[in-house]
C-alpha cells in the first residue's frame, strides 16, 4: 500500500531503536512505512502522523549540542487521534506513566474555540509526545 509523505516529519535520533520501536509500533500503535534497518532508521505513519526514528551510532548525525536526557527539551510533538482510550488502556498496560494526566481542554481558533481530550507521555529518550482526541466545537461569545 502507497503511503503519502507528510510535508513536515520529525526525525528523532534515539539512543535504543529497539525501545523506541516497542514504545512508538508496539505500544503507540504507529506502523512502519519503510526502514532501513542496516543504518537503524526506520520511517512510521499513524493515521497520517509520521516520524523518523534513526539510532545514533557514532558520528555523522546532524548533531548540534551534547544529547543530554530527556531528549527534545522544549519541545512536544501533537498527534491528533481518533481516540484517546486505546492509547491509554495500551500505555497502562505496558507501565510507561504519564507525563500529564488526561484532560479537557478548549483552544481558541478565531471566533470559535476547538475542544480536545489530551495527554502527555515521554519515549524512552524523553521527547514529550501529545496525543490530543477532538472532541467538539463551540463559538465563542
Amino acid at each position: 500500500m502507497e503511503h503519502q509523505r507528510a510535508q513536515l516529519v520529525p526525525e528523532l535520533l534515539v539512543t535504543d531503536i529497539s525501545a523506541s520501536l516497542e514504545f512508538w509500533v508496539g505500544i503507540c500503535g504507529f506502523a512502519v512505512m519503510y526502514s532501513r534497518e542496516s543504518e537503524g532508521f526506520y520511517y512510521l505513519d499513524l493515521a497520517g502522523a509520521q516520524v523518523m526514528l534513526v539510532e545514533v551510532r557514532g558520528e555523522g548525525y546532524w548533531v548540534t549540542a551534547p544529547l543530554d536526557p530527556p531528549l527534545g527539551r522544549g519541545m512536544n510533538l501533537e498527534i491528533k487521534v481518533l481516540s484517546a482510550a486505546p492509547l491509554l488502556a495500551a500505555l497502562a498496560a505496558a507501565g510507561r506513566p504519564l507525563f500529564q494526566a488526561p484532560e479537557e481542554k478548549w483552544y481558541r481558533s478565531g471566533d470559535t474555540e476547538i475542544g480536545v481530550r489530551e495527554f502527555l507521555v515521554q519515549d524512552p529518550d524523553g521527547y514529550l509526545i501529545r496525543f490530543s482526541e477532538r472532541t467538539g466545537e463551540r463559538q465563542v461569545g
